[in-house]
């Protein structure tokens, strides 16, 4: 079978543009996107939760979001550009959030493959979080998600760096994260991987919420074998391709019918 390969390059819109890389813009053009994203399928958080990407260069620098922005004004120059010590690069007048950049930072200087990183705090991906038997193996959403989470308990709003080594140490090399009483997070070698993964994961937490109204004596288990077998179908790999190939592009076209000015 031939595999679909799809580049989706944004263009240099304006001068904003010039003093930056065109591997920079492109991290901004997407992250942008991911925001925006994110408050049209209505998992923001008015202006908490905090979606990261890594900016191109030996200098590990990244993007975050204007603290002080609704998700769906966030467009690629407003972007806020720091170290992992949390500093402006360049001039901002934008605050940051402490909390994203304890945990963005701690997963960005620990994984090389983690040019992206995204933590929600929706409704269903938090009423997950508090249940503890954590994501269940009874959808096939759950399945090609589940085998690729990660659990890390809750320790307090994380403002704390020391904090950084245990979220790393839980992590490992899986690329989502139920925090524990507090919400969901994943990892992608790009934003569009990253996206997906976690909608992927968000959408196994809402089916979760809505099948357990039945009782969780009522649900049909899997075969044995079915969740192992789904495991190998959607290794991380394979899901990241697909994603960057297919529905990243398919979502970028979406949000260009919608409002283009992300790419601002």
């Amino acid at each position: 079978m031939a595999t679909a390969t799809a580049t989706v390059t944004a263009p240099m819109p304006d001068s904003r543009s010039a003093t930056m890389s065109p591997g920079e813009w492109q991290a901004r053009v997407d992250l942008a996107a991911a925001y925006r994203l994110v408050a049209l399928y209505g998992w923001d958080d008015l202006i908490f939760t905090h979606l990261s990407a890594r900016v191109p260069g030996p200098e590990h620098h990244f993007l975050i979001n204007p603290y002080d922005m609704m998700f769906e004004e966030i467009t690629a120059s407003s972007l806020v550009k720091i170290d992992v010590n949390g500093a402006p690069v360049g001039p901002s007048s934008h605050p940051v959030n402490p909390a994203g950049f304890t945990i963005h930072s701690a997963i960005h200087m620990a994984r090389e493959d983690a040019a992206a990183v995204m933590h929600l705090h929706t409704p269903h991906g938090q009423a997950v979080s508090a249940m503890e038997f954590g994501l269940l193996p009874h959808t096939q959403t759950a399945m090609i998600a589940s085998h690729d989470v990660a659990y890390h308990d809750y320790e307090g709003i994380a403002t704390d760096l020391d904090e950084r080594e245990r979220l790393v140490a839980d992590l490992g090399a899986r690329n989502a994260m139920i925090l524990r009483n507090h919400g969901t997070l994943a990892v992608g070698e790009t934003v569009g991987a990253c996206f997906v993964r976690l909608y992927f994961l968000e959408r196994a937490c809402e089916a979760q919420v809505l099948m357990l109204s039945a009782g969780r004596e009522n649900l049909n288990t899997p075969p044995q074998g079915v969740e192992e077998k789904v495991a190998q179908q959607s290794s991380p790999k394979g899901m990241g391709m697909l994603a960057q190939a297919l529905a990243w592009p398919a979502l970028l076209r979406k949000l260009d019918r919608i409002d283009p000015s992300y790419r601002d």
